[in-house]
């Protein structure tokens, strides 16, 4: 059974930094891109990060660009969200995703995205 595990979400000051993480198991993902999405109350599903399997290619959202960081190990099956700077308008539930084909580039679509993680849920405040 395929799983993508998210972790390290919580509660943080405007400012402060958070890392999630994103355990994946049950098929390999060390030649996918991998991404991460986040959804806040009442609005639609938004891209944040992505990394391609080798990690020399990294896509951010615009509202993330300079705080954010995306990372893999493919050693440990995890990919890495770095968040610093946060703002409230961070908050939000994060998700994991994967693509299903192998050695392609970054991708901010959700539609090219197949297995997804549960979310972690990142709330930022004053």
């Amino acid at each position: 059974q395929v799983q993508l595990v998210e972790s390290g979400g919580g509660l943080a000051q405007t400012g402060g930094s958070l890392r999630v993480s994103c355990l994946t198991s049950g098929r390999t993902f060390s030649r996918s891109t991998m991404g991460w999405f986040r959804q806040a109350p009442g609005k639609e599903r938004e891209f944040v990060a992505t990394i391609n399997w080798s990690g020399s290619i990294l896509y951010y959202a615009d509202s993330v660009k300079g705080r954010f960081t995306i990372s893999r190990d493919n050693a440990k099956s995890t990919v890495y969200l770095q968040m610093n700077s946060l703002k409230a308008e961070d908050t939000a539930v994060y998700y994991c995703a994967g693509r299903r084909d192998t050695y392609t580039s970054g991708s901010r679509d959700y539609r090219d995205y197949f297995y997804w993680g549960r979310g972690t849920q990142v709330t930022v405040s004053s």
